[in-house]
């Protein structure tokens, strides 16, 4: 095919530029929490979202990333002119990069999910015609992005009920925490493990039983509830901290905690939200290398590295701006809040991704602390700053797919 080499350039850079803003703003959303609370600093922050998110994308990553690259377009309308799907995902890559700059530059905590989905909707409404958009599969998404926040947000609210009643309203809620605490460790490394080894690990050729996978599940859960535990009953009592605020202590024990769900959480994205970068890309360098638009197509392993390196180089270099509004403006967090919000987002994020499901980290983790919220009373949270968050997510799909459509015929017009 000519001009193959800028092709697998351009879907490089694009790429990379895609994953820079994923960083910049779904991981900004998934590590606010965490930052928010106190539990991480930001270097911190950036240290599990390096180890983490690369474990998530490259082990777990493939699900999604071909629900992304091949479920939303038929190919079949683009056989006999592959050009036009190469024009088409790196127009929505370009596209959704682009409008994740602006957002992540204004703080919006926007859905990176809507951005890459609308972008190829976009194109392809308008490259191929309405017909060839797999509207059932769009319609599904979409459900999704209703059905996730509110998932998370049901679970966060019983969680955060259930540290309450079992914790924070007892006589002596420090040792009820020590006690409590090294269950909550096991049951969210316990659900986590078992997830991503039903569904996640398929492609990288690791296949288990049934009895296999719980019982490596439950193992990682005890073995992480053990660690925790130690963790957990090194911390002293800090008596002036306790005579200011009553629960001091024990949210210290949270925070060790919220370690544990921060490192999930980024797992969790990493496993889904780098779809949104690498799936258009492997469906240029497939079509690039081979002229045929096949409906199935390998993941190379370096789209996966290049997908996870620039989600982390997006939160160091530019994340500080949503992690602002998400850790900060919503609700006022504390550890036992935070891990509220982080278990139910990461549970949700998780078992979306097995099912091959791409939804949004920022609604589902929003969803969540919204939960944690109103566990709190309606007063508790900011109803202008979860506004104007609803109102950046509605514009971001016709941006994306105004910005798909406008770099489509640039490139048509360049390379065509």
């Amino acid at each position: 095919m000519e001009d193959q080499l800028v092709y697998l350039a351009l879907a490089g850079l694009f790429g990379l530029f895609m994953a820079w803003g994923i960083g910049a703003n779904d991981v900004a959303n998934a590590m606010a929490t965490s930052i928010g609370s106190g539990a991480l600093t930001i270097r911190q922050a950036l240290l599990v979202a390096a180890v983490f998110e690369f474990s998530g994308a490259v082990l777990a990553g493939g699900e999604v990333t071909s629900t992304i690259r091949r479920g939303i377009i038929d190919s079949s309308y683009v056989t006999g002119e592959p050009e036009l799907l190469i024009f088409g995902m790196l127009a929505a890559l370009l596209a959704a990069a682009v409008w994740l700059l602006i957002a992540s530059r204004k703080g919006w905590p926007v859905s990176t999910t809507h951005s890459i989905v609308g972008a190829i909707v976009g194109f392809g409404a308008v490259a191929l015609g309405t017909q060839a958009v797999a509207w059932g599969q769009v319609a599904t998404i979409v459900a999704s992005w209703v059905a996730s926040p509110l998932t998370a947000g049901i679970i966060a609210f019983f969680v955060f009920n259930s540290i309450q009643w079992l914790i924070l309203t007892r006589e002596d809620p420090l040792e009820r925490a020590r006690r409590y605490a090294p269950l909550y460790v096991f049951v969210t490394v316990t659900l986590i493990t078992l997830i991503t080894l039903f569904k996640g690990l398929t492609h990288v050729g690791l296949t288990l039983t049934t009895l296999e996978s719980y019982g490596v599940a439950i193992g990682c859960g005890a073995v992480v509830a053990l660690i925790g535990r130690w963790f957990v009953m090194r911390i002293r009592v800090d008596k002036k901290a306790d005579r200011e605020f009553h629960f001091a202590t024990v949210e210290r024990v949270f925070a060790v905690l919220m370690v544990i769900t921060a490192c999930s959480m980024a797992f969790a994205h990493g496993s889904n939200d780098v779809a949104n970068a690498i799936g258009p890309v492997a469906a240029v360098i497939s079509v690039a290398r081979t002229g045929l638009v096949e409906q199935a197509s390998p993941v190379p392993i370096w789209i996966l590295l290049l997908g996870g390196f620039g989600i982390v180089l997006g939160l160091g270099t530019f994340g500080r701006h949503v992690i602002a509004t998400v850790g900060d403006r919503i609700t006022a967090l504390t550890p036992t809040r935070g891990f509220s919000a982080e278990l139910a987002a990461a549970f949700t994020i998780v078992f979306a991704s097995g099912t091959g499901m791409p939804v949004s980290t920022t609604h589902t983790l929003v969803g969540a602390v919204l939960g944690v919220g109103m566990a709190r009373g309606i007063t508790a949270i900011n109803l202008g700053v979860v506004g104007r968050i609803f109102v950046s997510w509605i514009v971001t799909i016709p941006a994306g797919a105004a910005l798909s459509i406008l770099f489509f015929y640039v490139l048509r017009f360049l390379f065509g």
